[in-house]
C-alpha cells in the first residue's frame, strides 16, 4: 500500500476568502491558503466595518471588508482574504467568530492591478464570565510529605472548557497541608483540610484527609540499562510499607540527573537532555542518565546509558520531472491499468495544467501528457487506490463555481476528462481524498462533500459534513473514519462508514474533536509494533513575529500572476504527534520541530515519516517505537534533501510541497522545480 497526502499552497495562519461588494451579499468563503485572482481595477484601500472588533469568546461579530478605488468608489466582485491566528477566531461570510481570549490582528488582503493591498484590523477577544469552576487533582492519595498536583477547569456559558485559569489558592489549615500558587498541594501532617481556588468570581474547593505516609521503600521496576536516544522507557516503581506490603495509592514523583557523553562536551547541550512525561522517559541526547523516584522520604534510582540513535542514510536523486513554467503543487503516483507506473502532478497559478509522468523507471522519468482544465490553480491531485480514476481540484475557475474534474485513467499515460462535478463545491476545492467508490472534496474551506464515483462519467452527490465555527483545510479517511484538520477547533474526527460510532457514508456522525492550535495537515498512522494509532498534525504558519521572520516573498505580482523572479519563500510551524489509540482520551506525546522552517504534507509508512518541510526540504524521520518529545532533538532524522535548482521558477529556492514513498524510492514535488525522485543508499558498516 502507498500513502500520499494532499497539499496546500503557502498560506498565512488561518485564512478565509470571500468576495465582497457594496451592493451584493458575499458568496461562500474560499479555502485557507487559496490564491486570489487580481481584479482589473486598481484598489487604493480596504475599509473594514467596524474598523476594530471587541467580542467575547464564543460570540460572533459582523466584519465587512470593502475595497475602494482612488476616487472613493466601492469596487464590487473583489476577492478578499482575511487572516488571523488559528484557534483565536474564524471569519466567514462577513462574520467573525471568536474562540480564544487575547489581543490579535485580523489581516485583510486583496490583489489588484496595482499590486497587493492590506489592512490590519485590531481584534480584542475577552472571556465571558465563568459558569462554574472545579479542581481536578492528580491521581493518588495525599499523604504527609507528599505533593499532589491540582489543575483548574472552568466552563463558559456555551460549555466551552477553559484550562488557562489563574487562581488564588488557599489552604484552610496550612499546618495540615499547604498549597502553592500553581495548585500543588503538599501534606504536612495527619488531619482534614480544604483547598480552595478563586478565579473570575467563582470558587472551587477540594477536601482532603491527610494521613501519615506509610511508604518506607521504593522499588524501581525498570529492566535494562542501555537504550538509544528517543527510546521510551516506562517509569515503573512500587511503593512498600515497612512490612513489605504495597501502597497502591502512593503518588511517585520522577526526575533525573544527566552526565553528557564526549560528543556533547565541546558544544554543550542545546536543550533539555531528556523528558519525563505521562509516566515515561525519553532521552534527547546520548550520555548517562540516573532516573530518580521519590514518594515522601523514600527514594530509589536507576542509571541507564543512552547511545546515539544513528539512523542516518545517504539520499541520492535518481530522476526529475522538471517543471519550470509555473509553480508546482501536489503529486500522486499510481500503478496504471497498462502495468506501468505513473505520477499525476498539479500546478499552482499554472492556468489549469496537470502533468502526467511515467515513473516506471525512476532513473528515467518521462512526461507522457498534460491535461488542461478551467482553473487558475490545481492545488490537489489524487488517484483512486485501484487506479481507475483520478481527480483534479479547481481553484480560480472562470465561472467561479470551481468544483472537481474527474479523469478516466483507462489509458493512464493519456488521461481523459470524464466529468466535472460542482454541486455544493462553490468557493474552490483545495484538498481531496479518494477511495475506490467515493471522493471527499473540501468545499470552500467550510465542509467536505462526499461524491459517488463508481461511474466516473456520472458522479453523484452522497452527503457532506460541516463543523461549526471552523476552517477546514485537509482530511484523510481510513477504515471509514474521516480525520480533518480544521483551523479554529483542531482535529475533527467523523464516522463516515466505519459504523462503530453510528455513522454511514450517507449520514456522517461526529466522533470527537481534539483541540489543537493547528489546522493544516493531518495523517493517521497505525503502528504495528506497538498497536498504537498516532495522529500527525501539521502546522502552516507565517513567520511574522518570530526572531527570523523570513524573506519578503510575494506570492502574487502586480499583474495578478506568480512572479517568475522572486525571493525564496519561508514558512513556520511544526508537526504535532498525538497518541490517538483511544480517540476519547488522546495524548499529545511528541512533535517534529525545526524552528527555522515550516512543515507541510505528511506521510508515514513502515515507521518512517516522509515530511515535506517547505524551505527545510524533504525530510525522512525514524518514528519507530513509542514516541515522546521532539524527534529532531533525538537524532531520529534519517535523511534530508533540499531541492536546489538554479533554473527553478524561483531560482535555488527549495520549497517542498508533498513527499511520499513509492516502491522503494522517495517522490516529492517542489513548488519551484517540479517532480523529484530519490533513493536511500544502503547503510555502510562503520569503520573505526
Amino acid at each position: 500500500m502507498i500513502a500520499a497526502r494532499i497539499l496546500s499552497l503557502p498560506s498565512a495562519l488561518l485564512v478565509a476568502v470571500a468576495s465582497t461588494s457594496a451592493a451584493q451579499q458575499p458568496p461562500a468563503a474560499q479555502p485557507q491558503g487559496r490564491s486570489t485572482q487580481s481584479t482589473g481595477a486598481a484598489i487604493a484601500k480596504l475599509v473594514a466595518e467596524p474598523n476594530k472588533i471587541l467580542v467575547k469568546a464564543g460570540e460572533t461579530s459582523p466584519l465587512k471588508v470593502t475595497a475602494y478605488d482612488a476616487q472613493g468608489n466601492a469596487i464590487s466582485d473583489v476577492m478578499v482574504r482575511v487572516m488571523g491566528p488559528r484557534q483565536a477566531f474564524t471569519w466567514d461570510n462577513g462574520e467573525l467568530h471568536a474562540t480564544k481570549a487575547g489581543t490579535f490582528t485580523a489581516i485583510a488582503m486583496v490583489f489588484s492591478a496595482n499590486g497587493q493591498v492590506t489592512l490590519d484590523i485590531p481584534v480584542t477577544v475577552t472571556w465571558p464570565a465563568l459558569r462554574d469552576l472545579s479542581i481536578i487533582p492528580d491521581s493518588g492519595r495525599l499523604y504527609a510529605d507528599v505533593t499532589l498536583g491540582q489543575s483548574l477547569q472552568g466552563h463558559l456559558p456555551d460549555s466551552t472548557v477553559r484550562t488557562d485559569i489563574s487562581a488564588v489558592w488557599r489552604s484552610s489549615n496550612p499546618a495540615v497541608a499547604t498549597v502553592d500558587r500553581f495548585g500543588n498541594v503538599t501534606g504536612v501532617k495527619a488531619g482534614a483540610v480544604t483547598i480552595t481556588a478563586e478565579a473570575d468570581g467563582k470558587r472551587a474547593e477540594m477536601k482532603y484527609s491527610v494521613v501519615a505516609n506509610p511508604v518506607r521503600k521504593l522499588e524501581i521496576g525498570i529492566t535494562g540499562d542501555a537504550i538509544r536516544t528517543g527510546d521510551v522507557v516506562h517509569l515503573v516503581a512500587t511503593a512498600r510499607r515497612a512490612d513489605g506490603s504495597v501502597v497502591a495509592d502512593a503518588p511517585i514523583t520522577w526526575s533525573y540527573t544527566y552526565q553528557p557523553d564526549d560528543s556533547l562536551v565541546a558544544s554543550g547541550v542545546k536543550g533539555g537532555p531528556g523528558i519525563v512525561q505521562f509516566g515515561r522517559f525519553a532521552a534527547n541526547y546520548p550520555g548517562r542518565f540516573t532516573l530518580l523516584a521519590q514518594s515522601g522520604s523514600a527514594h530509589a534510582s536507576k542509571t541507564i546509558q543512552v547511545a546515539p540513535r544513528d539512523v542516518r542514510q545517504r539520499i541520492s536523486v535518481t530522476g526529475r520531472g522538471t517543471i519550470h513554467s509555473s509553480h508546482t503543487s501536489d503529486l500522486w503516483p499510481w500503478h496504471g491499468m497498462d502495468g506501468r507506473d505513473y505520477c499525476l502532478v498539479g500546478t499552482w497559478g499554472g492556468d489549469g495544467y496537470a502533468m502526467v509522468f511515467d515513473i516506471t523507471d525512476m532513473n528515467n522519468i518521462v512526461k507522457t501528457d498534460s491535461v488542461r482544465i478551467d482553473a487558475r490553480t490545481i492545488n490537489d491531485v489524487t488517484v483512486s487506490p485501484d487506479g481507475r480514476y483520478g481527480a483534479l481540484s479547481r481553484e480560480g475557475a472562470s465561472n467561479r463555481v470551481n468544483g472537481v474534474v474527474l479523469l478516466d485513467l483507462a489509458s493512464p499515460a493519456h488521461p481523459k476528462v470524464a466529468s466535472t462535478f460542482e454541486q455544493e463545491l462553490t468557493g474552490g476545492v483545495h484538498n481531496m481524498f479518494a477511495t475506490n467508490e467515493n471522493l471527499f472534496a473540501v468545499s470552500g474551506g467550510a465542509k467536505y462533500v462526499i461524491i459517488d464515483t463508481k461511474d466516473v462519467y456520472h458522479p453523484k452527490y452522497v452527503s457532506e459534513y460541516r463543523h461549526p465555527n471552523a476552517r477546514l483545510h485537509d482530511l484523510w479517511v481510513r477504515d471509514g473514519i474521516a480525520y480533518s484538520a480544521q483551523g479554529g477547533v483542531g482535529t475533527v474526527v467523523v464516522d463516515v462508514g466505519n459504523g462503530k460510532y453510528g455513522g454511514t457514508i450517507e449520514h456522517p456522525k461526529l466522533i470527537t474533536v481534539y483541540p489543537v492550535n493547528s489546522g493544516h495537515e493531518i495523517y493517521p498512522y497505525f503502528q504495528k509494533a506497538t498497536g498504537k494509532t498516532y495522529l500527525f498534525i501539521g502546522d502552516e504558519e507565517m513567520r511574522r513575529g518570530r526572531v527570523w521572520e523570513g524573506a519578503d516573498f510575494q506570492l502574487i505580482g502586480p499583474d495578478g500572476n506568480p512572479p517568475k523572479h522572486s525571493v525564496a519563500q519561508s514558512l513556520g510551524g511544526f508537526t504535532h504527534i498525538i497518541d490517538f489509540t483511544d480517540p476519547m482520551h488522546p495524548i499529545p506525546v511528541a512533535r517534529y520541530h525545526l524552528e527555522d522552517y515550516g512543515s507541510h504534507d505528511i506521510i508515514v509508512e513502515n515507521d518512517i515519516l516522509y515530511q515535506a518541510y517547505y524551505d527545510g526540504g524533504v525530510r525522512l524521520v525514524d518514528v519507530s517505537g513509542e514516541l515522546l518529545g521532539n524527534l529532531y532533538d533525538q537524532g531520529r532524522e534519517i535523511a534530508v534533501f533540499k531541492s536546489y535548482d538554479p533554473d527553478g521558477y524561483t531560482a535555488n529556492a527549495p520549497f517542498v510541497m508533498n513527499a511520499m514513498p513509492w516502491k522503494g524510492r522517495v517522490l516529492w514535488t517542489d513548488f519551484n522545480s517540479g517532480l523529484w525522485a530519490a533513493k536511500l543508499e544502503p547503510r555502510q558498516p562503520v569503520t573505526p
